[in-house]
């Protein structure tokens, strides 16, 4: 029988290792990433308080486009730093989840910088 490693079981693994290290405050909260198959999800995410800042993510009414691509992983980005600009967002801390730097994360994180955010 072979057994197949979890790869979803050591992404958490990843994520709680980096979560370890870093952590969002009101002043510059933590920007975290979640994808799926099909969507893509950004939060910004005040770790002292436990709330919830500003959010956006392709299932959101004015998303056009597809979520599961590079485009859409973009413009994900794009908004989650538009919304943060009208909060006085500007600094943040990039917490990609315990996936690799690369393809939609790396696009998100493309699109949040050039409309305004700083990580």
């Amino acid at each position: 029988m072979v057994n197949k490693p979890d790869k979803n079981k050591a992404r958490l693994k990843r994520h709680r290792r980096v979560r370890y290290k870093i952590s969002g405050t009101e002043q510059r909260p933590r920007l975290s990433v979640f994808r799926s198959a099909k969507h893509i999800y950004a939060q910004l995410i005040d770790d002292v308080k436990g709330v919830t800042l500003v959010s956006a993510s392709s299932c959101d009414k004015g998303f056009e486009g597809n979520g599961g691509n590079k485009e859409g992983a973009y413009a994900v980005g794009k908004m989650i730093a538009e919304k943060a600009a009208a909060k006085g967002i500007s600094e943040v801390v990039f917490d990609r989840g315990g996936y690799i730097f690369h393809g939609r994360v790396a696009q998100l994180a493309a699109g949040a910088r050039e409309n305004g955010l700083n990580f």
